[in-house]
């Protein structure tokens, strides 16, 4: 083994913002079975067949709230295991027109389907679990519903925060001590509040630190630890413009065949058109593979003894990016994956979680954070820009009822409405709404989402104004069933650690450390 030059950290973020019971075909459930079909079964295959061979510290992973409610929930559990039947039996269909094809999928689908009957009945967390008490992963918590937190009352962040890191808690038996901050969004000040729930550690893109990533640095005088997303080797793989997933030998996202929704082609060439692309190649793809790992390895290689070089110590590289992409939007994703996780040791780089980076001291002087995000121009505009200018006005309202419904809770227990209540904000408080209508991707379903979550709670806070607390209960009986069942409105405003304390004499909830 060659002595390490420095540190690598990848860190995968999963996401999908709450699409159960709302449509199914093309943007609801069945892009969650999507994803979990085509990213989330083979990237955790990887992870444990590596784990079973005593690897540990792979990566660090996060998985936000919302996604794990679904990777749990039961009716989920039932949707995505019927659509994995009916890959299946599309890839049958595909037979008498496309046979090699037929072949490939109905060994995919067989393969996913015993895989999920083996191990994900039970859901995603006793996995993840497994794999985070065994030292393979770091987990990464967040906020409940994925908030683009710099435009969030401090209020309703904290409140939104604390829901997400207990949901963790409740889920993988641990609270995380580090969070992947939705969308990478940030504004000065916002370490004060992860310090104040306990956060010690998050991340944001490389700009954000001036491209200066090659250590952890607190952020001001909160202890709270930033990494940052190192661009040059990030957008080696994934970039507006260029990376390996659209090299011509990988299989083409967008291409179908359209009777039976499978892919056939491989992408031959940017501006090819669908039906002069070629068919896919299995032993070309393994090719590329092969090449563009080993491609990886020497440019994290070159970057750090670079960053050796400059510093005089050996430093750290953390590259970021959706566990969407692997497997889902790149066919071969996870074999790339697994190559480059074999690979980097023995090329002499140190491969660790952020907790291992942490643990060998790559933690360099403070810092100041400017605003921020991982947006188009890494500012805030894909979130708050004029295209989105209506749900930003929406947001400042569920936030106003939410607070204000909040003020008014004076009971001795939990109110099961002003919990439906603040449920639907944080539902209609997630970034996904706004990204979808900024990128133009489903807009319409983006923005009916985000209005009828809104709707939800603008009716409740008008019934309990008016004291009509029958016709509140009654609509709420009549709404799907909500992710986040410990949600309690009296948390808000509560700092970490504070629990509803009961004022025997004057019947109001307070807060004591």
């Amino acid at each position: 083994m060659i002595e390490p030059v420095g540190t690598f950290c990848l860190v995968l973020h999963s996401h999908l913002p709450w699409l159960a019971h709302h449509g199914r075909w093309p943007v609801g459930e069945e892009w969650l079975y999507q994803s979990w079909a085509h990213a989330y079964l083979p990237v955790v295959d990887v992870l444990e067949r590596l784990a079973a061979e005593g690897r540990r510290d792979l990566l660090t992973l996060g998985v936000t709230p919302v996604l794990a409610a679904q990777l749990d929930d039961p009716h989920c559990l039932r949707g995505v295991h019927d659509w994995l039947g009916g890959w299946l039996l599309r890839a049958h269909g595909a037979a008498p027109r496309l046979p090699e094809l037929a072949v490939r999928e109905h060994r995919a689908a067989t393969t996913a389907l015993a895989t999920f009957e083996r191990c994900w009945r039970h859901g995603a967390s006793p996995i993840l679990r497994t794999l985070a008490d065994a030292g393979a992963v770091e987990l990464l918590g967040g906020p409940a519903t994925h908030p683009f937190g710099p435009l969030l009352d401090d209020r309703v962040r904290a409140f939104a925060l604390d829901a997400g890191l207990t949901d963790h808690t409740r889920r993988l038996g641990v609270r995380p001590a580090g969070i992947w901050a939705p969308e990478c969004g940030y504004a000065p000040g916002m370490e004060t509040g992860y310090a104040a729930a306990g956060v010690e550690r998050f991340v944001v893109d490389g700009p954000a630190l001036h491209g200066d990533t090659a250590l952890l640095r607190p952020v001001g005088r909160s202890g709270v630890l930033v990494a940052g997303r190192d661009l040059d080797v990030t957008y080696r793989v994934w970039s507006p413009r260029a990376g390996y997933p659209g090299h011509a030998d990988y299989r083409d996202f967008h291409t179908f065949d359209h009777p039976s929704g499978l892919k056939p082609s491989r992408v031959t060439g940017k501006h090819v058109a669908p039906h002069d692309k070629q068919p896919y190649d299995p032993d070309r793809a393994a090719s590329a593979v092969h090449r563009d790992a080993a491609d990886f390895v020497r440019v994290v290689r070159e970057r750090l003894t670079d960053v050796r070089a400059r510093s005089g110590r050996p430093g750290l590289t953390v590259a970021a990016f959706d566990t969407e992409l692997f497997g889902h939007w790149w066919h071969e994703g996870p074999a790339w994956l697994e190559a480059v996780l074999r690979a980097l040791p023995e090329a002499g780089v140190r491969v660790t979680t952020l907790a291992g980076a942490v643990d060998a001291g790559l933690v360099g002087a403070p810092v100041e954070l400017p605003e921020s995000s991982w947006g188009l121009g890494k500012d805030w505009h894909v979130w708050d820009g004029e295209s989105v200018r209506d749900l930003v006005s929406l947001n400042d309202t569920v936030q106003r009822d939410l607070l204000d419904v909040a003020a008014g809770h004076t009971t001795l227990a939990r109110d099961p409405i002003r919990d439906a209540l603040a449920q639907q904000a944080l539902l209609a408080l997630s970034s996904d709404w706004a990204f979808m209508v900024s990128h133009d991707s489903a807009a319409d379903y983006a923005r009916g989402r985000a209005r009828g979550h809104a709707d939800r709670v603008a009716l409740l806070a008008r019934l309990l104004a008016a004291g009509d607390r029958d016709g509140a209960a009654a609509a709420a009986a009549t709404w799907e069933p909500n992710p986040f069942g410990h949600v309690d409105a009296r948390r808000i405003g509560l700092n970490r650690g504070q629990a509803p304390v009961i004022d025997r004499n004057s019947a109001t909830v307070s807060a004591s450390r």
